[in-house]
C-alpha cells in the first residue's frame, strides 16, 4: 500500500510498528526535506538521526573544516576526516548510514545572501550554529518565510532547545531580543563544552523535526527546554510571543535579514 521495498520495511520497521507512524507516517519521514545549518556539535547528532530514520533529502550548510578539537562530541566526523570540509564530511557519514536518502552540502556559512535561497528548497530548519549571528539570521530567515525550525545551544553544562513555529508562537526574538555585545559572552572555544552535552541536545531537536514532520505530540513551541548536566535537572520555561517583537510582533520592523558582526571565531 505505501509501496516499500523489502529492504525498506526491515529498516523501519520498528517505525511502522509504531501506530502513531506506521506505514503512512514513515512514507512522510521519507518525504521530508530539512536543513541543517551547521554540521558540527548539534548538527552532527541531529543528522544522524534523521538519516537513520529515513528523512528522504536532508541539506548540510558548513563552510567550516573539521578540527581534532571536534572530534571529542562531533560524533558524525572521525580522525580521517581532519581537514575535510564539515558538510561533505558528514554527508559521507549520512549516505553510509542510510545509502536511501539524498543528502546534499552547501559549502558555505549563512548569510543573508544565500539562506534565503538555500532555505527554498526544505519544509523546515534546524539550527545547529555556535554563534550569536548565525541564530539570529536564521530565526529571522525562518520567520520571514514562515518555515519551522528548531533551535538548539550548548555552553559547557547547559543546554536548550525550542521549537519555532512561525504564525503560531514566539520566535528566538521573542526571549532574547537582540544579540549581546561583542565581548559579553564567551565561545564554546573559549569556555569548553562537555562533549556528550550536544548529542543530547541535538537528539531533541532531532526529536523535535519528526514529531512535527509526523504531525503528533507537543514540540517545544512556546517552551524552552533547558537542562543542566552537573545537576542532570530538565526545567521547561513558558515563551510567549511579544506583541513588540522586531520580527514577529504586531508590527513588525525587521523585514529584511541582517548580518550582525561575527562574535565567535568559528562559523558553526
Amino acid at each position: 500500500m505505501f509501496d516499500f521495498n523489502e529492504e525498506e520495511i526491515k529498516r523501519y520497521s520498528r517505525h511502522i510498528l509504531l501506530p502513531e507512524v506506521g506505514g503512512k507516517g514513515q512514507k512522510k519521514i521519507n518525504g521530508a526535506r530539512v536543513l541543517l545549518v551547521g554540521a558540527g556539535g548539534l548538527g552532527a547528532p541531529v543528522g544522524y538521526y534523521l538519516a537513520a530514520a529515513g528523512v528522504g533529502h536532508i541539506g548540510i550548510m558548513d563552510g567550516d573544516h573539521v578540527e581534532l578539537s571536534n572530534l571529542q562530541r562531533q560524533i558524525v566526523h572521525s580522525t580521517e576526516d581532519v581537514g575535510k570540509n564539515k558538510a561533505v564530511s558528514e554527508q559521507e557519514a549520512l549516505v553510509a548510514l542510510n545509502p536511501g536518502i539524498e543528502v546534499v552540502t552547501y559549502q558555505e556559512r549563512a548569510t543573508s545572501e544565500n539562506i534565503l535561497d538555500i532555505m527554498a528548497d526544505y519544509d523546515m530548519v534546524v539550527d545547529g550554529s555556535d554563534n550569536f549571528p548565525t541564530r539570529y539570521l536564521v530565526n529571522d530567515a525562518c520567520v520571514l518565510t514562515r518555515k519551522p525550525l528548531s533551535h538548539g545551544a550548548v555552553f559547557r553544562f547547559h543546554g536548550q532547545a525550542m521549537t519555532i513555529v512561525p504564525g503560531e508562537g514566539p520566535c528566538y526574538r521573542c526571549l532574547f531580543r537582540e544579540p549581546p555585545p561583542p565581548g559579553m559572552v564567551a565561545s564554546c572555544q573559549e569556555a569548553g563544552v562537555l562533549g556528550v552535552l550536544p548529542g543530547l541536545i541535538g537528539l531533541i531537536q532531532a526529536t523535535e523535526v519528526l514529531k512535527l514532520i509526523l504531525g503528533i505530540g507537543k514540540v517545544l513551541n512556546g517552551r524552552l527546554l533547558t537542562y543542566e548536566a552537573l545537576d542532570m535537572e530538565f526545567k521547561s520555561i513558558k515563551v510567549r510571543r511579544d506583541p513588540g517583537c522586531p520580527v514577529c510582533g504586531d508590527h513588525p520592523t525587521i523585514k529584511s535579514l541582517i548580518d550582525y558582526e561575527e562574535f565567535c571565531r568559528v562559523n558553526f
